[in-house]
């Protein structure tokens, strides 16, 4: 066995609680368990050969698809790596830092992730961005990449906002934004989303909040007991809630065209800033274009069924 295959691991599994709680204009709460992997891309191939239920790129128990995440071009955990370097470099950042990916694996097969959230070091191994990546149930994909506050990025609190790009719940529209409240992997993880309108009044809050498991083929055969099945009860659930709500008389908005744009660029100067004063630049994530500024941001971010934290939809 090699240096680099007896290595400790870094990459590690999360297990804890999702909370999703609609506010207005109806009330609605759900809360259930689940769990996620944090997987240092770099790792992808110790993974693959030391874990005998975990694969990279085809069927197990538990698999992880590079092609679920980015463009959806990669092959490999190099070829997603090339992706947010891209990415960073794009946004002005530097790149060679250590990036690792909050997640579902695929569970026989199968995942929907309405939220990944890409932690995204510098060079020296401070957080430098958080790249939050948003399913929804169309297929789409938007990205946000939010670069951390240079004051904030040793902090155990991160907080952040953009607005809202990606069409996600019918229940919710567009002229939205969203705050993030971070709380960085360590022993703990803390994932917070809030949907806010233009007058600050919070619709949405969701949160994740879960404990450091280490990444054994024990450990996720015990996950995959106490949280059978999870993949597809997230998809499930997102209709079933969805129902729920349209039966409680919640009212529907209309689906806007897919953006070509993919990708949106917050700097730190304006990721804290107020709603009424970020500036947003957007940019296609498979080509070099020069991201676009906007002037005025509509409002906060928007989290709904799939925006939220691996939560359904509202």
């Amino acid at each position: 066995m090699s240096a680099a295959s007896s290595a400790p691991l870094r990459s590690v599994a999360y297990r804890g609680r999702v909370m999703h709680q609609r506010l207005r204009p109806l009330r609605h709460r759900l809360d259930y368990g689940m769990f996620t992997l944090l997987i240092d891309i770099d790792e992808l191939p110790a993974l693959h050969e030391r874990l005998r239920c975990f694969s990279v790129g085809r069927f197990n128990l538990f698999s992880f698809r590079p092609s679920d995440h980015g463009d959806g071009a990669a092959r490999d955990g190099s070829g997603l790596r090339a992706q947010i370097d891209a990415r960073l470099a794009q946004a002005g950042l530097p790149t060679g830092g250590a990036i690792r990916l909050l997640t579902m694996p695929r569970l026989l097969g199968y995942a929907f992730n309405p939220l990944s959230v890409w932690f995204c070091d510098a060079p020296d191994g401070r957080l430098q961005a958080l790249l939050y990546e948003v399913n929804n149930t169309f297929g789409e994909r938007h990205s946000y990449l939010v670069e951390v506050d240079p004051m904030q990025r040793d902090a155990d609190l991160i907080e952040q906002r953009c607005d809202k790009q990606l069409y996600v719940s019918p229940f919710l529209g567009m002229d939205l934004h969203y705050r993030f409240r971070i709380a960085p992997p360590r022993e703990g993880l803390s994932i917070g989303v809030s949907v806010h309108e233009g007058s600050g009044d919070a619709v949405l809050n969701a949160r994740l909040d879960a404990t450091r498991v280490a990444l054994s083929d024990a450990r996720l055969l015990g996950l995959l007991v106490t949280h059978p099945l999870l993949t597809l009860k997230v998809i499930a659930g997102i209709h079933w809630e969805a129902l729920r709500l349209w039966l409680k008389g919640a009212r529907l908005h209309q689906r806007p065209p897919a953006h070509e744009d993919t990708l949106t660029v917050v700097r730190s100067s304006s990721a804290t800033a107020p709603a009424t004063a970020t500036a947003t630049a957007t940019a296609t994530a498979a080509a070099k274009p020069t991201p676009t500024a906007t002037a005025t941001v509509k409002a906060a971010v928007a989290a709904t069924a799939t925006e939220s934290i691996q939560a359904s939809p509202n």
